[in-house]
Formats: structure tokens, C-alpha cells, sequence
């Protein structure tokens, strides 16, 4: 049975930029490059050396941990430099794109035909493993550990964000049969939620439970319909999948091909068209940046995701590979003369000392990257709970954190949470602490010490 959704803590940054519904094809990206950091704990072992010719969808790369997981080629051509950092720590695996495209055949499958230890060994050899995440942790799902659930969230909420009702329309069929190879990987039900006031392509799908979400950001994060639907308690698992790769895991099912092709949102204040952009997973962000053109290049901060919770990669960086959206806004290199002491109109706060921005709830802003304060010790404000939609004390688990108490952790809800839910509580934060950093480390130690 379905279950609304309604979400009445949080905060909806409206800001300029926006990207218009119309989508056009970007400029062929010579080079792509896949960056083993954006799988988090994964430590690659290298399969296709440098020089090595690949076909799309070929592997580059396996979990060192789990040789079962690969990561595969986004195009065919060849592998011209595996770059290196400190200790020799693998960066990124640039390939330069051949102009006519190659791909590996996984054949074609019958998923009605197929059973779910049959479904997780072809999405394994085909790399599209790595589209499914899992809670607690916010990793690569562990395929040995069923989830009791599987979770889509088809409701974006976070500023500038693609919408999924404009980039999923058309896909469907691809939706379903992704859809309905994952209900074979769980003894759970699928959960998927769409806007309660938009028309979303998974509105219509089968095998599945559909639910309705309303409300200010984050009420699009799937961590918040977990926590409203089916919480995480101590041992359990739940997965997650974002619904653009679910098009590339049906296509796969339906064609045998691994296709990286995504359709991205690029937006913010500094894009002088913002728009839709079809490229594919891991391309030269430049080549979708200044096909629209930019204000100011030279103070502009282009980010491979949203604003709140996305990766600086400058205009020579790559597409980042769960990234839906390209954000460029100007960057806050400024410093503001008794910013601290004067009404403020042109911000956005939850607060109302000498800010005015609740006096105009739909205005948008043009917003830079200046932190407006600098770093100090937690300031005990209570302005974080009006924020954070959950059960949850979010200040005494940001504590719990930063001195490693793992018991604590536990206790105050540490296994329902990932980095971006306290993507919000940041950006209000008049400490000016890394929230999200905070609480990918201390996951990384839950990780390790429990498990």
C-alpha cells in the first residue's frame, strides 16, 4: 500500500539559473575519465593498462576488496593515462574516445526468464553494479548481503537540480525492465517516490510501491523516504539506485549494451543559457560549460552535481559518474565590510536577524560560494533541527563524530543517515564545520570497526 510522504522541515534555496526544459546534444568530449574517488572505499585494481584499447563497457578497473565489481569504460578507445597522486594512489583513468563508438556485447536478456542470483552475476560482469548504493554507509552495495528494501527517489528537491519528470520522459520501458530485474534481487518491496504535484514517467510503473513526497529540501533525499517508510535498524541493509541509471541497466538488459549516456541539467547564475545537455558519464565538463557560454569566466566555480552537495572540478574537470547536473555559479573570493553588523537582502537564511529573505519565500538568488564566516567551534543555535527532517539529534551526532564514539553513533541514529542529509544544516551553519565531512568519516569508521 502506498504511503504519502510530507516533509515540513528543510529549506528550499531558490536560486537563478535554473535550466529551461529544452535539451540539446553537447559537443563530442575527446577524453573521459572515471575517478575511482567517486566510489567511496573502493581501493582499484588496475585490468586495462595504459595503451590498452577498450570497448564501451569494457572494465578498467575491479574492487580490490570484491574482484566481482567492475568498473567499466563509459566509451571505446584507448587508455591514454592513468593518473597518480600521492603514494601512487590512482586518480582517474583518462580514454580518449574513439569517433565512432565500439561496445562489448553482454547479450541480450529475458528478465522475466532470469532468476535473481542470474540477474546479480550479469549486472556484476556488466559493471552496472556500482549504480546500486546501500545504507547504512552510503557505499557500493556488498552483493553477498540482501536488502530488505530497495529505494528510488524520483523527487529532486536539492537547488538546481535536474527534474526527473523532464530527463526520465521517454524511458519507460528501460525503467521497467530495470525495475523489474532489481525485485528480483530482494525479498522487499520497491519503493519508488515521484513529486505529489508533478506527472513522472515512474508514476506508471509496475512491481513497485509508489508513494508521493511533498515538501521543502531534503524531502527528495532518499535517506528521509527511508526514514519515513522502512527504517534502517542495526543489521539491516536497503539499497538505493538513482532513477537515470536505471536506463542504463535496462538498456543493457535489452540490448546487451553498456550505454553511459546521460541527460544532464546545466545551470546556475553564471550560465548565460542554461539547459538540458545529453553527453555521457564522465565527459570533459567543458565540453557542456561553454556550449551555453558563462558571465565572468574568470570568477566562476563549475560544479559536477548541486550546490549543496557536489564537486568543485573547475572547467577543466569531468563529469562526475552519479552526477545528473552541471552547477556554474560565481565564485565568493569577495570579502564584505561589516557583513556581519548590516541588513542583509540579497541572501537566503533561516534566520531572522537583520535577513529578510522569509519576507519573500518564492525570490531567487544569486548566490556566491563565500561561507560569509569562518571556521570555529559548534555554536549551540538550534537552528540545525529546523532543517533536519529527521528522528534525529543532528548536533549531538555531528559531536559523536568528530570525537569517533561509535557507541553514540549508534544510538543516535548514525545508520539511517548519509553526507548529503546534512548538506542543509552546512549551509546554515554559523560555525562554518564541514557537516558533510564529518559524517563521511565517521561512517568510514563505523565501516571498519562494525561493519
Amino acid at each position: 500500500m502506498s504511503k504519502d510522504i510530507r516533509i515540513r522541515k528543510g529549506l528550499d534555496i531558490k536560486l537563478v539559473g535554473e535550466a529551461e526544459k529544452k535539451t540539446s546534444k553537447a559537443t563530442r568530449s575527446n577524453v573521459y575519465a572515471i575517478k575511482p574517488d567517486d566510489f567511496h572505499g573502493i581501493v582499484p585494481k588496475v585490468i586495462a593498462k595504459q595503451g590498452t584499447e577498450v570497448k564501451a563497457g569494457e572494465p578498467l578497473f575491479h574492487s580490490k576488496s570484491n574482484e566481482k565489481i567492475l568498473f567499466p569504460s563509459p566509451v571505446s578507445g584507448e587508455i591514454a593515462e592513468i593518473v597518480r597522486g600521492a603514494k601512487r594512489k590512482i586518480l582517474a583513468f583518462k580514454i580518449l574516445s574513439d569517433k565512432e563508438q565500439k561496445y562489448a556485447d553482454f547479450g541480450a536478456k529475458d528478465v522475466s526468464a532470469m532468476s535473481g542470483d542470474e540477474v546479480k552475476t550479469h549486472l556484476l560482469a556488466s559493471g552496472c553494479w556500482p549504480f546500486i548504493k546501500q545504507r547504512p554507509y552510503d557505499v557500493i552495495a556488498n552483493p553477498d548481503v540482501a536488502p530488505k528494501a530497495i529505494f528510488i527517489s524520483g523527487y529532486a528537491t536539492a537547488p538546481l537540480s535536474a527534474d526527473y519528470d523532464y530527463i526520465l520522459e521517454g524511458k519507460e520501458q528501460e525503467i521497467q525492465v530495470a525495475i523489474d530485474a532489481l525485485g528480483k534481487l530482494t525479498d522487499g518491496q520497491v519503493h519508488v517516490s515521484i513529486g505529489k504535484n508533478g506527472n513522472s514517467p515512474l508514476a506508471k510503473l509496475n512491481n513497485v510501491v509508489l508513494h508521493n513526497v511533498s515538501g521543502p529540501h531534503p524531502a527528495g533525499n532518499v535517506s528521509v523516504q527511508i526514514a519515513k517508510l522502512d527504517p534502517i535498524n542495526k543489521g539491516e541493509v536497503v539499497w538505493v539506485v538513482n532513477p537515470q541509471d536505471l536506463i542504463i541497466i535496462g538498456e543493457l538488459l535489452l540490448t546487451g549494451k553498456f550505454n553511459a549516456e546521460r541527460n544532464i541539467a546545466l545551470a546556475g547564475s553564471s550560465v548565460k543559457n542554461p539547459q538540458y545537455y545529453t553527453t555521457k558519464i564522465g565527459a570533459q565538463v567543458s565540453s557542456v560549460v561553454y556550449d551555453s557560454g558563462v558571465y565572468d569566466e574568470g570568477n566562476i566555480r563549475v560544479i559536477s552535481g548541486d550546490v549543496l552537495t557536489g564537486e568543485n572540478v573547475k572547467p577543466d574537470g569531468y563529469l562526475g559518474y552519479y552526477h545528473s547536473s552541471i552547477s556554474v555559479i560565481p565564485e565568493g573570493d569577495d570579502y564584505e565590510f561589516f557583513g556581519w553588523n548590516k541588513p542583509i537582502f540579497n541572501k537566503i537564511s533561516p534566520s531572522r536577524a537583520l535577513t529578510f529573505s522569509w519576507l519573500f519565500p518564492n525570490k531567487k538568488y544569486s548566490l556566491n560560494t563565500n561561507t560569509n564566516g569562518e571556521h570555529r567551534a559548534f555554536v549551540v543555535t538550534g537552528n540545525y533541527e529546523s532543517v533536519f527532517p529527521f528522528d534525529i539529534y543532528p548536533l549531538q551526532l555531528l559531536k559523536a563524530c568528530a570525537v569517533n564514539d561509535l557507541d553514540a553513533m549508534e544510538q543516535l541514529g548514525m545508520y539511517e543517515v548519509a553526507p548529503e542529509d546534512f548538506a542543509l544544516t552546512e549551509f546554515i551553519c554559523v560555525s562554518k564545520q564541514p557537516h558533510q565531512q564529518i559524517i563521511r568519516e565517521g561512517l568510514d569508521l563505523m565501516l571498519k570497526e562494525i561493519g
